[in-house]
């Protein structure tokens, strides 16, 4: 017996009823052979932290952008905290915590630059829309390893995929990643916005404090002991209503006060014109994307194939790059 299949044997044994066990996917499209030492969940973790999206996302923004300090959270920080979270739910529930962990960790590969404001541009601006979550799995699938994807299994797909409130995943690590993602960006995002001076914790509405902590700590402990304790020998994860209502609540108030704040949102219409600018760019140029870009230029056509290059785009080498093609060189003298 290999290491790997006393691994999976230990899941038949210890995971819950309702688990995905590794021995029992539904495979790859591109079917590969075993490893000795890790289960199929385990090999897709790691193509997942070994890949360029996942290394890019260090450089994207979360909320603040161009943020002075090295305190504010990126898309990367932010990705390790809804993997710590659901991997800390999935472990109580007795869910398959290397499932959870990598769907968690690919959950954004496909966000834009300069955060929402970039995915909202690039939706305006392609006749289908564009939804990060799609783009997510549109990388794992198609652009990374030089356009032949990482060839994940279908769970950790469909993980990616349903991510957003409004999906749902067919795995329980799945949904558990979808409700970690809210926990980290509300309680995460609460943090960023007092350490900017957007706001002070006693605004935060008090019917929600009141449910679900005081703190910062102590909101994230509660909200996982929350969904452990409704979700414990069940086929599925769920929250109280009283805690469903708390974040909901404490979402909405984020919106009204950080979202569309001025500080946290004062640089958006430069941001906003530098994806639009490239955008069309690149439509009319592309000669100019590497050649993996293009792999996919008659399936999906100029528009789909500049959005995916954008989307791969950091902060920083967007910022740059329209630097290159729009301003004149003695204008930065």
């Amino acid at each position: 017996m290999t290491r790997r299949e006393r691994t999976e044997q230990r899941e038949e044994e210890l995971l819950s009823p309702y688990a995905a066990k590794s021995s029992q996917t539904r495979g790859r499209e591109k079917p590969i052979s075993p490893d000795d030492l890790r289960t199929e969940y385990q090999r897709d973790r790691d193509r997942i932290i070994h890949c360029k999206s996942f290394r890019r996302l260090k450089y994207k923004t979360q909320v603040f952008l161009s943020p002075e300090g090295d305190h504010y959270r990126t898309r990367l920080t932010h990705t390790l905290e809804v993997a710590q979270i659901a991997r800390t739910i999935a472990r109580a529930l007795r869910l398959n915590e290397d499932l959870t962990e990598a769907i968690a960790l690919g959950h954004d590969l496909g966000h834009t630059p300069f955060g929402h404001i970039g995915e909202m541009v690039l939706s305006k601006l392609l006749p289908g829309g564009f939804e990060h979550n799609r783009q997510s799995l549109r990388v794992v699938e198609k652009l990374e390893r030089d356009g032949a994807g990482l060839n994940l299994t279908w769970e950790v797909r469909d993980g990616i995929l349903h991510h957003k409130k409004d999906g749902c995943a067919a795995t329980l690590e799945g949904r558990v990643v979808s409700l970690a993602d809210r926990i980290a960006y509300i309680n995460h995002d609460i943090d960023d916005a007092v350490r900017a001076a957007v706001l002070r914790e006693e605004e935060l509405p008090k019917e929600c404090v009141d449910v679900l902590g005081g703190s910062h700590g102590d909101r994230i402990n509660n909200m996982i002991l929350d969904i452990v304790e409704n979700s414990e020998g069940k086929n599925e994860i769920c929250q109280s209503p009283a805690f469903s209502k708390a974040m909901s609540n404490l979402r909405a108030f984020l919106f009204r006060r950080v979202y569309t704040d001025r500080t946290a949102k004062a640089e958006e219409g430069k941001a906003e014109g530098v994806v639009e600018m490239l955008f069309h760019y690149y439509v009319e140029h592309m000669d100019l994307l590497p050649q993996e870009f293009l792999l996919y230029l008659e399936e999906d056509g100029p528009k789909v194939v500049a959005a995916d290059y954008i989307a791969c785009m950091t902060d920083r080498f967007a910022i740059r790059t329209y630097e290159e093609l729009f301003v004149p060189q003695s204008w930065k003298l």
